[in-house]
């Protein structure tokens, strides 16, 4: 065990954080261990159970802090295009999903329906969805409530669909962010007076489309 630090309990807890979130990244959910948490912390079970009763308090605080620093990390503002809004941000949550992989599957599989998990991770997609209103252009309220209401349903979908990739990847990465992207403007273009995203797909990917379609067609 490391020496023991005085530490504020701020600065422990956060300590705590750190060392949970690393175990958690690295190992699958049943395989974290309390003891193994406060021996690489270098703390008594005593001290770390008075921060975090149990492995699923520990889990949950750890998932909250994720989610918060991505909401941080998600950069939407009217200045940049729509796509490179998505581009960003769908690039911040494929970072922590990759370098997070066990986290995820644990808080998506192992813990799927648990409330606390499930209020956070819908926490973070309703702040999502508001960030994605206020940057698009919407005519009135009615477009508003439809709008918002795919957003609310593609976020479900990419959540699910990063997920599935992260167990079985059946495409690149890259390819994985662009589906995403070409689903949410694929959805929103009947809604909106303007097309949000006149140059999407890029012309290599529309190429690509055209060459595929010409090759079912022979």
């Amino acid at each position: 065990m490391p020496p023991r630090r005085r530490l504020t309990p701020a600065d422990r807890r956060a300590q705590l954080l750190a060392v949970g979130a690393r175990l958690f990244a690295a190992h699958p959910y049943a395989d974290v261990l309390m003891e193994e948490v406060a021996e690489q912390a270098g703390v008594s079970r005593a001290l770390l159970y008075r921060h975090f009763p149990s492995k699923h308090a520990l889990f949950a605080a750890v998932y909250q802090q994720a989610a918060d620093q991505l909401l941080a990390e998600t950069r939407l503002h009217p200045a940049d295009s729509l796509v490179e809004q998505l581009i960003q941000g769908m690039d911040v949550h494929l970072d922590y999903f990759v370098a997070n992989r066990h986290a995820v599957l644990a808080a998506n599989r192992v813990l799927a329906g648990d409330p606390v998990i499930q209020t956070i991770m819908t926490n973070e997609l309703d702040a999502l969805r508001a960030r994605l209103l206020a940057v698009l252009p919407l005519a009135d309220e009615s477009t508003r409530e439809a709008v918002s209401d795919v957003l609310k349903s593609w976020l479900v979908f990419v959540q699910v669909l990063c997920v599935d990739w992260l167990t079985h990847e059946t495409c690149t990465r890259t390819q994985l962010r662009d589906v995403c992207i070409g689903a949410i403007l694929g959805a929103l273009r009947p809604l909106l007076a303007e097309d949000p995203a006149p140059d999407w797909p890029p012309q290599e990917s529309r190429a690509a489309a055209q060459a595929r379609t010409s090759g079912w067609g022979s």
